[in-house]
């Protein structure tokens, strides 16, 4: 369980050291999702992105950091076991994947699957993991109902949802913290939303 203080360490990050580039991000029509590497130890930012899709359709939020990650001078660039990776929504399957082949084994992430699609406009992440990788079973004739759509917990890494982590913390202030930053990216979505039209991304 993430404790308090993390939680909220967590959610500044989101909010002061991501958000603000997404904000930049999406005006040009780049989606909302961002993504940062912070040291384990002491949650000290390693770096911080956002996606970049209208320069390259690959440069999802966390693809982006990873680049920018693995751009560092190698005496400034932690080994990634010793890092946590964090993730505004939860990672689509090229960013899972990025994420398990850089050796990252723990990732957090505030809004789900669900909210990507049902909140934010935005469905493929749901799509892409059914369509491509929920494939049927070979002794059935659909995937089983009801199956995940990725193992959230495995040998590469484990993900942590972390809005139920603070429902689960019953702490009014870090439920309000969650409050707000969904309101800041509901306004950070309607502003994709008007001008990803334009943007001249595949998936938009």
């Amino acid at each position: 369980m993430t404790t308090t203080a993390e939680l909220n360490r967590l959610l500044d990050v989101i909010e002061k050291d991501i958000a603000p580039l997404t904000a930049k991000g999406v005006v040009s029509g780049n989606k909302l999702f961002g993504a940062a590497i912070l040291r384990k130890s002491d949650l000290s930012l390693v770096v911080a992105e956002t996606n970049n899709e209208t320069q390259n359709p690959l440069w999802h939020g966390e693809i982006h950091a990873i680049k920018r990650f693995w751009e560092l001078p190698a005496g400034e660039r932690p080994d990634p076991k010793e890092c946590y990776f964090l993730c505004t929504h939860e990672p689509c399957s090229l960013c899972l994947s990025g994420i398990t082949w850089s050796g990252f084994d723990v990732f957090g992430y505030l809004f789900s699957h669900t909210d990507s699609a049902e909140s934010f406009a935005i469905p493929y992440d749901i799509q892409i993991l059914k369509g491509v990788y929920a494939v049927p079973d070979p002794d059935r004739d659909a995937p089983a109902p009801g199956r995940d759509l990725y193992n959230r917990v495995n040998e590469y890494f484990t993900s942590i949802n972390l809005a139920e982590q603070v429902s689960a913390s019953g702490e009014p202030d870090l439920i309000a913290r969650v409050r707000t930053i969904g309101e800041l990216y509901d306004e950070l979505s309607a502003t994709y939303q008007q001008g990803k039209g334009n943007a001249g991304i595949p998936l938009s």
